[in-house]
């Protein structure tokens, strides 16, 4: 298996990254932090548009760094794509002078040039000026040129955070598609936690420059969530599970959370599901989840799930539980009036219980 490896540290001015870290490259890794956690200079190292490093970078066994041994892969050597939030496409070409410039930086041409226009959707846009494109085509121009490039490692620095929500969940399904049919590893650079959620399957965490948790997305973001860094996400539960039904006939799709608990969402688009989209990845904010200490059977809530209390953290005037059902961790979070009303307690059972319209996806 193809691996980024990572043991270096760069200075500016005041802030120091530094970080040793393995990154297997199957699919696409998330990179999230707080403003200033140094994300989008860790792309810029790896991408070669940083020199002032001390340690090493190697990827997939090519050391593209070592500055012991003074080595230092120039930018367009090291066969990494890199694609910033503003695009960076040239002015004074239009679309398709954009994408044979990466082209015939390429020196082994092994895709089809045909396939990539009709994977990022452009065709329509070849002979276009840049200035006539929206924010959303032009990101769509610099990923196909940034992969008809043909890297190793698609870097991808807050591709969407400019774009809204129409056009990141039409840019999140291609990168998934691009991603599964190509089968390039990418980093993905966002703040937004909703949006690696739904594409990454693992997740890196950085703060003041440096690596506080790796591994699974699911696990990370509960990690997250518990943690003392939850200050600036939203408590959620996040979930991969298997669609039993896009449309039950009264409006709701059907997810399969067990054996005997389904959880129901407003039903999703009626669309061919391919083999890897029978998992639907979807989360649920911590403060849009109750607790009942009875099992609610006469409410218009459809969603009502028996449940153990394994965590108690109390903050101000706030409580954040953590439960589970069957193997799924739920985080709630309520009120300390209402966590003394009930007396709850660790070990003890409860129903969870949650609108449908609670339980959210971007990617149907």
């Amino acid at each position: 298996m193809a691996c980024l490896s990572l043991d270096f540290s760069m200075v500016f001015n005041a802030f120091k990254l530094q970080l040793k870290q393995e990154i297997p490259l199957t699919s696409i890794t998330g990179i999230f932090g707080h403003s200033g956690s140094g994300k989008s200079s860790m792309l810029r190292a790896i991408a070669g548009l940083e020199n002032n490093i001390t340690g090493s970078i190697a990827l997939d066994d090519k050391c593209l760094v070592d500055s012991q041994a003074k080595v230092f892969v120039k930018s367009e050597q090291r066969h990494v794509g890199l694609v910033f939030q503003d695009s960076r496409l040239f002015p004074h070409l239009n679309v398709l002078e954009n994408l044979t410039f990466a082209v015939k930086r390429c020196q082994h041409n092994q895709l089809n040039f045909k396939e990539i226009i009709e994977l990022t959707e452009i065709n329509a846009l070849l002979h276009k000026k840049i200035h006539e494109l929206s924010g959303g085509q032009k990101q769509r121009v610099a990923l196909a040129r940034a992969i008809l490039a043909e890297p190793k490692l698609l870097l991808l620095d807050e591709p969407l955070s400019a774009l809204d929500i129409p056009a990141k969940t039409a840019l999140l399904k291609m990168l998934l598609t691009i991603q599964r049919k190509l089968n390039i590893p990418v980093l993905y650079v966002s703040h937004s936690l909703e949006e690696l959620q739904q594409v990454c399957d693992n997740l890196l965490v950085l703060a003041q420059g440096k690596t506080i948790g790796y591994g699974n997305i699911h696990q990370m973001i509960h990690k997250l969530s518990q943690s003392h860094t939850a200050d600036f996400i939203q408590h959620q539960t996040s979930m991969s599970l298997p669609i039993k039904s896009l449309n039950n006939g009264q409006g709701l799709a059907v997810l399969s959370l067990n054996d005997e608990d389904n959880i129901y969402l407003p039903a999703l688009n009626e669309q061919p599901i391919q083999a890897e989209e029978r998992m639907l990845r979807c989360f649920i904010l911590a403060n849009d989840i109750s607790v009942s200490l009875t099992e609610p059977l006469n409410s218009s809530i459809v969603n009502h799930l028996p449940a153990s209390i394994t965590t108690i953290n109390t903050t101000g005037n706030k409580v954040l539980i953590s439960a589970i059902c069957g193997q799924q961790k739920f985080l709630i979070s309520i009120s300390i009036f209402s966590q003394q009303k009930l007396a709850l307690k660790i070990d003890q059972d409860v129903y969870l219980q949650f609108k449908a319209s609670a339980v959210r996806t971007y990617l149907y």
